[in-house]
């Protein structure tokens, strides 16, 4: 009132400078123009007392991070009463309705992830050469670099109870459109109940083994991955699904960890009915991800598969756990994939002894299923299809497994020579790795299906999180993909690899 009041007195004052207005009007009309301004005046006064006031609530109440759009009020409506109302359907102004997300007030993601480089030189030219193989005679090429990986990794605390988790793989980024491998390795909802029970649904890792759920370069200290997670379980395996996980105490040391989960299923055909399990690729391309663009990543079958894995530590540093997946693989007919697998860690002090074993079974691989297209009535015996040998069959049993010790270690003489480098954190570690695969047990006396390889390996770690590798392979049973044969092989591969 006090405002209103000073308001037309400032008014009224000013009538004798604007004498020839004043002259021809009378005392109501002077009174209406005077209440006229002093309005006018209250509602500006007003406008900027509620911009400043709402300018000070955001500062009292804006979240301790930086927003990265800026102030919310900056794609506002400026509406009084609509400051108040979070940007959604109710929102108005087109250009401002693409703010109309939570994270833009209050950011919850975190973005990190991670990456390789490699080089590596082999005896033999079995590094592909693509659309040039041709002109190369089959020959390949022995030595290369390759960014083999580039994984960006997002994580958001949606709530106390719920979280979200993702990983986008995408792999030898340099390559053309049509060789480059961009994938969602996994996306999921976790709603946590408590630690024996929680929900998980949306992109899962299957958990086959215990490589197939810890895959991250910079983990593993050897550059190359196992033949067994990459032929017999096809690390990465991932599938749309969901289920349950937790973690149970039935001792004072001891800890029991399980996950169940119902998901899509494999793909273990093409669409004109021949088998995708092969001798030269193992079950690779029975993944979700490898099913061709016209199953549009749905069941090929109506199907679902139950993968499940129970790890059981009687104490720190030992783990010994079991692990399966069973699926149709047929669209036609009832031809199940099953894989099962143990793995195994033990540590102790410096040394560090894992592994992993696993079976495969893809029943009735070898054989044609109803509405094949290739010119095999369904049961018959399928000759020449995916195979290295005309007169094998089609594989339907797989195993393999690897063993692999490691030796973490830091010399003195570094240490003290430069403690900022070889200082606390740091680690050298020496590997030992042998491998192991058949990826045709059907046909006995055959040389076709073994894969085997023996691995020694030296790292270094300036901090747990990055590691800088070299290692040398001797491959006695290799495979070579531009000739399409069994060969005898030694390589030399040296790579980095970190999170960021």
């Amino acid at each position: 009132m006090r405002i209103r009041s000073i308001l037309g007195t400032l008014v009224i004052a000013s009538l004798p400078v604007m004498p020839a207005l004043a002259a021809d009007m009378t005392p109501e009309d002077i009174q209406k123009m005077v209440d006229e301004a002093v309005n006018r005046k209250m509602q500006e006064h007003e406008r900027r007392e509620g911009a400043a006031e709402r300018s000070m609530e955001q500062k009292e109440g804006a979240p301790q991070f930086p927003v990265p759009t800026g102030p919310m009020s900056e794609v506002r409506v400026e509406r009084k009463g609509e400051e108040k109302v979070p940007l959604g359907f109710g929102s108005t102004g087109s250009g401002r309705l693409v703010y109309a997300k939570p994270f833009v007030a209050a950011p919850k993601a975190i973005v990190g992830g991670y990456m390789d480089i490699q080089y590596r030189s082999h005896q033999n030219g079995v590094l592909e050469t693509g659309d040039y193989n041709d002109i190369r005679g089959g020959q390949g090429t022995t030595n290369g670099f390759d960014q083999q990986r580039f994984v960006p990794f997002i994580y958001a605390d949606v709530t106390e109870h719920v979280k979200f988790a993702s990983e986008l793989e995408i792999e030898h980024g340099i390559r053309g459109a049509g060789e480059i491998e961009i994938s969602l390795e996994f996306a999921h909802i976790d709603y946590l109940v408590n630690e024996p029970f929680n929900i998980r649904a949306g992109i899962l890792l299957i958990p086959i083994g215990k490589f197939n759920l810890l895959h991250d370069s910079p983990l593993n200290d050897l550059t190359d991955r196992p033949l067994v997670a990459q032929f017999v379980i096809p690390s990465t395996m991932s599938e749309t699904g969901a289920g349950f996980y937790g973690t149970f105490y039935p001792g004072r040391t001891s800890k029991l960890d399980y996950e169940l989960y119902f998901t899509t299923g494999p793909c273990g055909y093409n669409s004109d009915g021949s088998p995708r399990a092969n001798e030269e690729s193992g079950t690779k391309d029975t993944r979700q991800r490898k099913c061709e663009q016209t199953a549009d990543g749905l069941d090929i079958n109506n199907g679902k598969a139950l993968s499940g894995r129970l790890a059981f530590s009687p104490m720190l540093g030992v783990e010994v756990a079991g692990s399966g997946y069973f699926g149709n693989a047929s669209p036609s007919s009832y031809n199940p994939l099953s894989i099962t697998a143990i793995d195994w860690t033990l540590q102790k002090g410096p040394f560090e002894l894992i592994g992993e074993a696993a079976w495969s079974y893809a029943r009735g691989n070898s054989r044609a299923i109803p509405g094949s297209t290739f010119g095999f009535s369904p049961g018959s015996l399928l000759t020449g299809v995916n195979t290295l040998n005309s007169f094998a069959f089609p594989p339907q049993r797989m195993q393999g497994y690897y063993i692999q010790a490691n030796y973490h270690f830091m010399p003195a003489f570094l240490a003290n020579w430069s403690p900022r480098r070889f200082g606390e954190g740091s680690t050298f570690t020496a590997v030992i790795r042998y491998d192991r695969v058949n990826l045709n047990m059907d046909n006995k006396g055959e040389n076709e299906g073994n894969l085997e390889q023996i691995s020694f390996g030296l790292n270094y770690r300036p901090i747990e999180d990055c590691v800088f590798k070299m290692s040398y392979q001797y491959i006695p049973m290799s495979f070579n993909p531009n000739s399409g044969q069994r060969i005898h092989d030694n390589a030399f591969v040296i790579s980095a690899a970190t999170y960021f």
